[in-house]
């Protein structure tokens, strides 16, 4: 099921926006790149490239239906395709309100195997790898990746000195616990955390994100819309739960549309970046921050989330 035909025409605004940083508005419906190079399963190295003309016109289509936001990294390649540099060839000169959120961390070598996690004198080379391939002389937001449970201080540290000398505008965090985020920001603002979490993913987030809207700090899923084979991004009703998809029913939308819906009702703070490369799914994935649901369409999924989870 496709068919967005009960819900507005898709406007990434539709459900508001966020302040990063207190100077970056962007739409709470965002995009992510990960998709964008290959097709199939994401970050692997034997990745089958998609079609270049196909992903720069969905890169293009989404910043006509308002995406002001787009997350990527130099590690989101295939064997021919470099997600950064596709954003690049789209959509360079930059649209002046256009937000990219990069992150750094976890190198792969070019074949796309993952490589140590980088260490603080590897930073400043990531962070000019995705200078040069986005074609910028600064980065909006870098997220610091993070593997373990590890400190942060140090890599964090060099972070905060690449802002300060004006490399980078605002930094985030990555795949972290709340103790990282207590750890960075007692070094610099941190305007946004990226985790796996979603409805029915990891439930164990939920104290997480109340947590970062009280700080205001942005909280940003990935692997939001998909339930069984998320890490394949599958997003098929095939796979989802009854209640999901009877909830997506009653209101004319997919079950990746009341992921995503359910999910941006967590918290004004919570933003979603939904990722493809399929146009059809773009415009359905943006329509869903017009999906409004009710007290009990967010009882019955809570109750999914929870046992899911």
């Amino acid at each position: 099921m496709t068919s967005t035909s009960h819900l507005p025409s898709p406007f990434a605004g539709a459900s508001g926006t966020w302040q990063l940083g207190g100077d970056l508005a962007v739409n709470r419906i965002g995009f992510g790149a990960m998709r964008l190079p290959q097709t199939g399963e994401a970050l692997v190295p034997d990745a089958v490239p998609r079609d270049r003309d196909q992903a720069i016109r969905v890169l293009r289509r989404a910043v006509e239906l308002g995406v002001n936001h787009i997350d990527t990294a130099a590690f989101y390649f295939s064997p021919l395709r470099s997600a950064n540099e596709l954003i690049n060839r789209a959509l360079a000169p930059y649209p002046d309100d256009l937000v990219i959120a990069t992150k750094v961390g976890q190198p792969r070598d070019p074949s796309g195997a993952w490589l140590p996690h980088a260490g603080p004198g590897q930073l400043r080379g990531l962070v000019e790898e995705n200078l040069r391939q986005l074609g910028r002389d600064h980065l909006d937001v870098v997220n610091l990746r993070i593997v373990g449970t590890d400190s942060v201080a140090e890599r964090f540290g060099v972070l905060a000195e690449l802002r300060r000398a004006g490399l980078i505008r605002h930094l985030g965090l990555s795949n972290v616990t709340p103790a990282h985020l207590a750890e960075a920001r007692a070094i610099a603002p941190v305007v946004c955390v990226q985790n796996m979490y979603g409805l029915g993913v990891r439930p164990d987030q939920d104290a997480f994100v109340d947590a970062c809207g009280e700080q205001g700090v942005a909280f940003v899923p990935f692997y939001a819309i998909a339930a069984t084979g998320r890490e394949a991004g599958l997003a098929s009703g095939a796979l989802d739960h009854p209640a999901v998809t009877a909830v997506a029913r009653a209101h004319g939308a997919t079950p990746a549309q009341v992921r995503i819906a359910w999910t941006l009702h967590r918290g004004r703070h919570v933003l979603a970046i939904p990722g493809t490369g399929d146009p059809a799914h773009l415009t359905a994935n943006i329509a869903a921050g017009a999906l409004r649901l009710t007290g009990a369409d967010l009882a019955r999924l809570d109750a999914v989330h929870r046992r899911e989870g």
